[in-house]
């Protein structure tokens, strides 16, 4: 009797949706649903689900592109819409790897001196933050390049497991009022808070689940060695349990956020204001209470660290990808797409450079950068979804082109995110 194929194992079915996870879920995204919890309270639950699933459906507009054409987004960009494109792409990708890199060496940097600091003084803090920012970094760095992408999947799902059970966990332990909960879940209503109840709600929403990193997607399931329309389903299943993991996360903070209800923090923080939400953790959960506050830092580290990982492994990819876009002939359709090589001179010394330029922002303080920077990466999603809009039109994807419903939810996130952008930038430019 001929071998019956081997199915594929549950880690090789869901292992990209665990690394879309844990890269979108961060200190600041962890921060934004506690402090919207605190704000409104668990009344504004259905606003961590809806958000996860519109930018499901970006993300599964953008496999489906994949597997129908063999070809990533960008080089899709590149056929239908020009380079033009790319060129205006990899420059603000630049640009935006300059922050997220400097945000992530520093919430690191901050969380681990916080758990093993190296002096109480402001002098010794600030060494600590720079000592475990770069290490940090570094380690990262060595570890992708060492593990190869097998290991970094089976990293990326456990930090996944490990963020799970200590956020849902300590949500749990508190306590909440389950009905009231339930009614946040099934019942959209947003409260008024002193006339902030829209913006918070919307920034709940947008705030949860990642930008720019949702691209790394498509490198990831080629890793799997995903292709053809048959991937389409097992896609939707893997970004279904990652996005659903990342709601989950959101919902147990916003739990743990409305329930401390004598927080005090700024959200912008990040770091900072979790690590005050484990010592508030402490106080209200008596003899565990210990136990849970380093758990509960734990989990932070497992969310910072697996986004540092995921940042430095994927973002190279789309840095090598542009390049190549930019630099050489655009293949025709009927040939076979080109693949990223990890070795290759592009992906490694943007690599490189990602882990170590960025270590200059542990020194100083780029406040007016940072507020364009917030002002620009809030417009990366809705461009997404016009891309996607456009280019799933296409004949080529045939009977997996965009149907009247799949282009209406994405339609709902274009609006949705657009006006999360505009909220965020009359929000910057005020400040």
């Amino acid at each position: 009797m001929p071998d019956r194929p081997s199915r594929p194992s549950l880690l090789a079915i869901i292992g990209p949706g665990m690394i879309v996870a844990a890269t979108g879920v961060g200190a600041g995204d962890l921060a934004t649903g506690a402090f919207t919890g605190s704000k409104l309270g668990v009344a504004v639950l259905w606003a961590v689900v809806l958000g996860a699933t519109l930018k499901y459906t970006v993300n599964e507009g953008l496999a489906r592109w994949q597997l129908m054409t063999g070809t990533t987004l960008l080089e899709g960009v590149a056929r239908h819409l020009g380079r033009w494109v790319i060129g205006l792409f990899l420059a603000y990708l630049v640009f935006w790897t300059f922050f997220v890199a400097s945000a992530l060496m520093n919430a690191s940097g901050v969380a681990m001196n916080a758990v093993l600091p190296l002096g109480d003084s402001p002098e010794a803090v600030t060494r600590g933050k720079i000592f475990y920012g770069v290490a940090h970094s570094a380690l990262a760095v060595a570890l992708i390049r060492v593990g190869g992408f097998k290991w970094f999947e089976r990293f990326m799902s456990a930090c996944v497991g490990v963020m799970f059970v200590v956020v849902v966990g300590a949500a749990i332990a508190i306590g909440p009022a389950w009905p009231t909960v339930i009614r946040g879940l099934v019942w959209p209503t947003i409260p008024n808070a002193s006339g902030e109840g829209l913006s918070w709600t919307i920034a709940l929403m947008g705030g949860i689940g990642g930008t720019v990193t949702v691209l790394g997607y498509g490198y990831w399931i080629r890793e799997e060695g995903r292709q053809g329309a048959e991937q389409i389903n097992i896609c939707r299943i893997d970004l279904a349990v990652g996005y659903a993991m990342t709601a989950l996360f959101g919902l147990g903070m916003v739990i743990i956020g409305s329930e401390l209800l004598d927080l005090k923090g700024d959200p912008n923080k990040g770091t900072t204001f979790v690590l005050g939400l484990a010592r508030q953790l402490e106080l209200r959960l008596g003899a565990i209470g210990p136990l849970v506050r380093w758990s509960f830092v734990a989990g932070a580290w497992a969310a910072i660290f697996s986004s540092v990982l995921g940042v430095w492994q994927s973002v190279p990819f789309l840095f090598a990808d542009s390049w190549r876009l930019l630099t050489t002939t655009v293949q025709a359709p009927e040939q076979p797409a080109a693949t990223i090589d990890t070795n290759s001179r592009p992906y490694v010394t943007y690599q490189v450079a990602l882990a170590t330029l960025p270590a200059i922002s542990l020194l100083f303080s780029f406040i007016e950068l940072q507020r364009f920077y917030a002002i620009v990466g809030a417009l990366f999603i809705p461009v997404l979804a016009v891309v996607l809009l456009m280019l799933n039109r296409r004949p080529e994807l045939g009977p997996h082109r965009n149907s009247w419903r799949s282009s209406l939810v994405l339609v709902g996130a274009l609006v949705f995110f657009a006006t999360a952008a505009a909220l965020e930038i009359r929000s910057q430019l005020a400040g």
